[in-house]
């Protein structure tokens, strides 16, 4: 018997849903969870939040008040949006406000603009007059003043009672609401499942709003993150004050220890905040030794700081100086004047350029391949050695000075300099210090021991640094505070202050390695993982005791779960608990090599997760974590097959894919289909604010939410039946997506209508047990090797195609849009995007696969990145476009040829007219379609961000449009 389908199977508001995500995102560090520590690809909590209720939230008959209803429950309603409004319009917005739109005029008689500076009355009524002004504005507009949903409780009765009278529920908390939509569904309270939980997004959110969680993962330190998602963010009261006094005791104890050694401070008793290292190297030319700094620039915000490198001929070597409160060119010199440009050393002394990897000695075998020349340092090493290829140097510290005022308060001044003779017995004390001890506090677990594993990230820090141990990776002075750290964590008397101060530790390590670089702009040293790779510096900062306090001293939301959370360490493949709705984001293609990173982590919180976690493992497991290799598509069928036996017959599976190959899609289908599930919808939702860090690709910034549910027919179908089914399928569902679409705030755009096309297509083909003629490892293969001989790739390619003749621009009738080239569509679709602000080229790329378009390049003006824009007529001018004959040879061609004419004679239309009279041997013919190109064109000139490239060439179409209605009447 076919299942009820829920609401995230029939529609879900991708838009709204976006744009939360993308808030959501844009807080860094104040977004819930991350605060606890680093995790690759987080998913936002409103995702999770919109995808369990889109679940367990039943489809009606009347999907517009689904709709309604959902977004009620979302607060993203106009209702729910009042209630997060945080931020107040000042004053002066409220007047300007006011006096532009003739709904709110009747207030302008609170405000007094008689002088400067405006007024509102003080017996004006503030509230009604924001409330007012807040409902004028765009969703994008409203909630960059208001707080995320996850900060807002629904509470009033009137919304209650509409959301319980549309459900048949009687809730009056969210949590409530989950047990009775749970209860009917699944006769318990709802259990969702998370087998890949990283950074633990999805667990904690299905706990926070009432169901019971499971979340697990084949790595210690994602176990570690979602454990405490779970347990110190949803700490009692009690517990959350025995957390925070743990932290400061340790913080207090550690700097008591960093104090009595007198390490952080100079002579005048300041106290350092950070420190600058370089590498050395000795040049090749003339055998000076070469301080290897990219730029000379220290500081720009706190002084206008550079350092200057004075020769010392004694030692054959460079002495620093530091000098603040230079000039702007004396700044842009020392950013020009690094030792290193272009991945090689200029030697200051002779001139001469080396390149890095010719003083690390690489070379290349017989075979062509890469052979590292660096000496690879031993387990027991924690400096470089005096021969090494790189040494590392001390070249400036910044301190702060403070000083008591006669009032009492104190002055802060901060400042950089050169190292002194004090500063230069601190760093002997510390070598001293590690050398004496490093043994012992590697056997107590308080510095790491393990081994670097060779891996697609690992190994660039082994060739390019010689570095085989993770202990490596970290100076004397970072070594001694961590370490210090690590024992007073040692010492927890509960697992819960264990966990805290792992996490501490962990972040602590992540802002100070050899890798962390230091911001001129800011004067911060940022930290390790700026994004998903080991990037070696040749000069890097490091965080002083009191710059590591806000990492150790980390932010704890204090979050209340309304239901329960289990978590395990545990291989995908071999998960034993059933839940009635999988939430995944499995790990795809090795766009992160999660096994890999986290062993930073690791090799310090080995021993430290022993004692807190009896239970658990602690290595990555390297050998059984997902790849994009020969055995991943198994891998993959392994493990839905197995979340597919432990999933409730009625349950649901949403998989969180990001991805835009067709042949990727097809893979992704057949490892669904042989796992037993099938799709029954899809949606994409813009969830990534920056993609650096991945490997290239067609990884997209975006979450694709599959839908899937059990196989639980024996249906059998022809291959050259279900095309039919297929076309129907996806007019049907763009139909549907369209209807629903709020044309004010569109909700769907053209990548949500491709995807729309592929999931048709999946629902189709999934549906089946058996299709003649389709052998599915056969399929498998071929979308891996040979995309192009898969039938299935064949198939989602066919409905991406019936995708773009479906969604048509307003500007043309069905009829014209047929008559269109291919090439002539991809124009108008590429446009039309950019009349929404999209100059992403991945749009190009997907329009141009979509209708079949080669070379397309000579149709755009950029194919950058996000700044990507097509040619206007004015920019093509009468230059020929042989590389795309479709469009060279169109209609439109002429017309913008046309375009081009009328506007280099003086912006004359009856000379644009003239010409594409001349040309279109049929113009009486085609006067309704150039019309129509016209008018698409027209609209450009009121769109700002159009402006100025489509000035002239927008309103040439105007005046050209006039001359082609008139003409001949």
């Amino acid at each position: 018997m076919e299942q009820p389908l829920s609401f995230i199977e029939t529609q879900f508001p991708v838009s709204k849903i976006s744009k939360e995500s993308y808030k959501e995102r844009k807080s860094s560090q104040g977004q819930t969870i991350t605060g606890l520590g680093k995790w690759w690809g987080r998913k936002p909590l409103v995702l999770v939040r919109a995808a369990i209720l889109g679940c367990l939230m039943p489809a009606s008959d009347n999907p517009k008040k689904d709709t309604e209803i959902f977004l009620k429950l979302m607060s993203m309603d106009n209702k729910g949006l009042l209630s997060r409004k945080e931020k107040n319009f000042s004053v002066s917005d409220l007047y300007t406000a006011v006096c532009s739109n003739r709904r709110l005029l009747k207030y302008k008689m609170y405000f007094d603009d008689s002088d400067d500076k405006i007024k509102l009355d003080k017996e004006a009524p503030r509230d009604e007059i924001e409330t007012a002004v807040f409902e004028t504005l765009s969703y994008d507009e409203k909630i960059t003043m208001c707080n995320r949903p996850e900060h807002v409780e629904i509470t009033d009765d009137q919304s209650w009672r509409e959301i319980n009278h549309h459900l048949g529920t009687s809730a009056t908390s969210l949590a409530d609401l989950i047990r009775q939509l749970s209860e009917r569904s699944f006769s318990r309270n709802a259990v969702i499942g998370d087998c890949f939980c990283g950074g633990g997004s999805i667990p904690f959110e299905a706990a926070r709003i009432g169901c019971d969680a499971y979340g697990s993962d084949l790595n210690p330190v994602a176990g570690l993150l979602t454990w405490a998602d779970v347990h110190v963010c949803g700490a009692s009261a009690e517990e959350r004050e025995a957390i925070e006094k743990f932290q400061e005791e340790v913080y207090r104890k550690v700097d008591k220890e960093i104090s009595d050694l007198g390490v952080e401070k100079n002579e005048c008793g300041d106290r350092a905040l950070s420190y600058l290292y370089c590498a050395e190297s000795v040049c090749p030319e003339c055998g000076w030794k070469i301080p290897l700094i990219p730029s000379l620039v220290v500081g720009i915000r706190a002084g206008r700081v550079i350092v200057e490198l004075e020769e010392n001929p004694q030692n054959g070597c460079y002495n620093f100086k530091i000098r603040s409160n230079v000039s702007t060119k004396e700044i842009s010199e020392a950013q020009r004047n690094g030792t290193v440009r272009n991945n090689a050393m200029v030697c200051p002394h002779c001139g001469m350029s080396t390149p890095i990897a010719a003083l690390r000695h690489d070379t290349t075998d017989e075979n062509g391949n890469t052979v590292y020349g660096l000496r690879l340092w031993k387990s027991d090493e924690f400096e470089p050695q005096e021969s090494d290829v790189f040494t590392e140097r001390l070249y400036a510290i910044r301190y702060e000075h403070l000083e008591i005022l006669p009032n009492g308060k104190a002055k802060s001044t901060r400042y950089y300099t050169e190292p002194s003779e004090r500063d230069l017995e601190n760093e002997k004390k510390i070598h001293q210090i590690v050398k004496e001890n490093i043994a012992q506090w590697q056997e107590q677990g308080f510095i790491p021991t393990m081994e670097i594993e060779e891996g697609y990230n690992t190994s660039q820090i082994i060739r390019e640094r010689g570095w085989k141990y993770w202990h490596q990776l970290f100076n004397p002075r970072q070594l001694l505070l961590l370490s210090l750290f690590a024992q007073h964590t040692a010492a927890a008397k509960t697992p819960l202050e264990k966990a805290a101060g792992i996490l501490g530790l962990n972040k602590c390590a992540d802002f100070s390695t050899k890798l962390c670089r230091l911001d001129p702009h800011t004067d911060k040293v940022a930290q390790t993982f700026y994004n998903q790779a080991f990037n070696t510096l040749m000069n890097y900062g490091t965080r002083s005791l009191r710059m590591l306090e806000t990492c150790w001293l980390y932010n704890i939301s204090n979050i209340c779960s309304k239901g329960m959370a289990a978590v395990s360490l545990s291989d995908a493949r071999d998960v034993e608990v059933t839940s009635d709705i999988w939430i995944t984001d499995p790990p795809y293609a090795d766009a992160v090599n999660y096994h890999e990173l986290s062993e930073f982590f690791l090799a310090w919180d080995k021993k430290l997760l022993m004692q807190a976690f009896p239970d658990w493992y602690t290595d990555s497991k390297r050998v059984l974590a997902v790849r994009g290799d020969e055995h991943f598509s198994q891998t993959m069928i392994a493990i839905y097959s197995n979340l597919t036996r432990h999933m409730s017959d009625n349950g649901l599976q949403v998989v969180m894919f990001t991805h835009s190959d067709p042949a990727v899609w097809a893979q992704l289908a057949i490892i669904m289909w042989k796992a037993g599930l099938k799709v029954t919808a899809a949606w994409n939702i813009a969830t990534e604010t920056d993609a650096s860090g991945l490997k290239n690709g067609n990884y997209v910034k975006g979450t694709v939410l599959l839908v899937l549910r059990k196989q639980m027919g024996e249906d059998f179908a022809f291959l050259d039946e279900i095309n039919a089914d297929i076309r129907a399928e996806v007019k049907n569902q763009i139909s549907s997506m369209q209807a629903l679409d709020d044309k004010e705030e569109p909700n769907f755009s053209d990548p949500d209508y491709v995807l729309a096309a592929y999931a048709a297509s999946l629902k189709v083909l999934t549906s089946y047990a058996t299709i003649e003629d389709l052998d599915l490892d056969y399929e498998l293969s071929q979308a891996i090797s040979n995309p192009g001989g898969s039938k299935i790739v064949s198939i989602i390619e066919t409905a991406k195609k019936i995708a773009f003749d479906c969604v048509i621009p307003t500007e043309f009738s069905s009829f014209l849009w047929r008559d269109l080239s291919n090439a002539e569509k991809f124009y108008i679709k590429g446009l039309e995007s950019e009349k929404r602000g999209n100059y992403q080229i991945s749009t190009y790329q997907e329009f141009a696969r979509g209708f079949s378009i080669g070379g397309y390049s000579q149709l755009m003006a950029n194919e950058r990145a996000n700044t990507a824009r097509i040619k206007t007529p004015f920019e093509m001018a009468g230059r020929t476009i042989g590389d795309v004959p479709d469009f060279e040879n169109s209609v439109m061609r002429t017309v913008f040829h046309g375009l081009y004419v009328g506007i280099k004679e003086e912006m004359n239309p009856q000379k644009a007219l003239g010409f594409i009279k001349n040309e279109l041997t049929n113009y009486w013919d085609r006067r309704e379609l150039i019309s129509k190109i016209l008018s698409f064109l027209i609209d450009i000139k009121d769109i700002s961000n159009m402006h100025p490239h489509w000035t002239d060439s927008a309103e040439m179409a105007e005046l050209l449009l006039a001359a082609v209605t008139h003409d001949g009447v």
